[in-house]
């Protein structure tokens, strides 16, 4: 497990460039957790830098509204980030990736220098393509400054053979697949070693390509589509062997396994519209979880009622340094914010709070901060100096008690802590 590995390495300091939307032409926090709240003081922070094609961008059909905010595999990597520690994810994937093209792209990753879109790859039609180009020398920046980067790539050198398998004699296929089967291997393995002259040290997960479409559709064909697909595995396998060193891991991604025999449950090949080779929300988590349990050993997901009706919202979960709470003091959901038991974070932190009736006002000390919550203020003192938060705290009656609940955004800006809120996961994730 790589996180074993990365705890005897060392650690920087806080950095990303995230990206918000899937399709939009600005950067932004790629947060497919939507964060409640900016990070605190800079701490030790894992990082991971995601590099590839629409895989890691997270596509799927329909991705064309700029509103849509993508929560792929390396979106759900963060939330198994936040049960860890503090994390943070920069996600480069780019639409219509081929291998040369990430072999460009690191290229002028390495080199620092910015290039253009048809320096990366001709034709590319993501709208962000220009803005990535663009990125590169402060993507160097991040890349050295990674723990864990991650790589889908292939799928694009190989799709158009797919497509036209029932249509090719068997011949003609193999030569085509041994082809760009070696073409990949030469370009993969020349951009690994590119990221490596970056980062020496990083952990770089290379996923092998899933074969997207399932028997019923195939035929007779499945069986020379799976037989490709396990020897794009074996290509994959032989780039990580010859590359991996025990201080420097370099492994395969096993994803293709996962996909086999379900195909038409894990992409969008089989549905509504054109066929499409993407991952479904299922075959994303799938990928993530592949991913998850090479770093952290396993994947994590929030504890759920065992029994709800069609109509229950499943209830807001806390994790704090790693840890789900299982308290009474439920969190509140008042004017669109999420409020927390101020008690039960101090608690799981081990640090002192004092209550003051006359000022209605609790006092809190923890990582050399004194933070002064008063009932009702829009202001939080933090040793001495006012902060202003966006909603006050406020007292909650549970059960003959009077408990002080404050927004997750004032955990942040008073103590310090790292605060992430999952909305797909309905979780947030506290990290001192």
């Amino acid at each position: 497990m790589l996180m074993a590995w990365k705890k005897i390495m060392a650690a920087g300091t806080s950095g990303m460039l995230l990206l918000t939307l899937l399709l939009s032409t600005a950067t932004g926090s790629v947060d497919a957790a939507d964060a409640a709240a900016v990070q605190g003081a800079e701490q030790d922070v894992f990082r991971i830098v995601a590099l590839g094609d629409s895989v890691t961008a997270g596509y799927e059909p329909g991705m064309t509204d700029p509103n849509t905010k993508p929560y792929g595999y390396a979106e759900r990597l963060l939330e198994q980030g936040w049960y860890h520690g503090r994390s943070a994810l920069s996600n480069y994937g780019i639409l219509g990736l081929t291998s040369a093209g990430l072999l460009n792209y690191t290229v002028a990753i390495k080199d620092g220098t910015a290039t253009t879109p048809d320096g990366i790859q001709a034709g590319l039609r993501d709208p962000r393509i220009s803005q990535f180009a663009a990125l590169t020398p402060q993507i160097k920046t991040e890349l050295a400054a990674a723990d864990l980067i991650t790589i889908t790539v292939g799928g694009n050198d190989v799709s158009s053979l797919f497509l036209n398998v029932k249509e090719m004699a068997t011949a003609d296929f193999d030569a085509q697949l041994e082809q760009r089967l070696t073409a990949y291997g030469t370009n993969v393995k020349t951009a690994l070693e590119n990221i490596r002259a970056v980062n020496p040290a990083a952990a770089i997960l290379l996923a092998d390509q899933y074969q997207p479409a399932p028997k019923i559709a195939l035929g007779a064909n499945y069986t020379t589509l799976m037989s490709a697909a396990e020897r794009f595995t074996g290509v994959a396998d032989s780039i990580t062997a010859s590359l991996n060193k025990a201080e420097a891991p370099v492994l395969t991604a096993h994803v293709a396994a996962q996909f086999a025999g379900v195909e038409a449950s894990l992409t969008h090949i089989i549905g509504a519209g054109a066929a499409d080779f993407h991952p479904t929300q299922l075959g994303y988590e799938k990928i993530a979880r592949v991913f998850a349990e090479l770093v952290w050993g396993g994947y994590r997901t929030p504890a759920v009622p065992a029994m709800t009706t069609a109509n229950d919202i499943a209830p807001m979960s806390i994790v704090v340094k790693g840890v789900e709470l299982n308290t009474p003091n439920k969190p509140i959901l008042k004017n669109g914010q999420n409020f927390l038991a101020l008690k039960d974070i101090l608690n799981a932190v081990g640090a002192n709070g004092k209550w003051d009736n006359k000022t209605s006002s609790a006092t809190i000390v923890f990582g050399g901060r004194t933070v002064v919550i008063t009932i009702g203020s829009k202001f939080i003192k933090v040793n001495g100096v006012n902060q202003a938060v966006d909603t006050p705290a406020f007292l909650q009656k549970v059960g003959k008690e009077d408990k002080t609940y404050l927004p997750l955004a004032a955990l942040a800006t008073g103590l310090g802590f790292d605060v992430n809120y999952s909305s797909k996961l309905r979780t947030a994730f506290i990290n001192p």
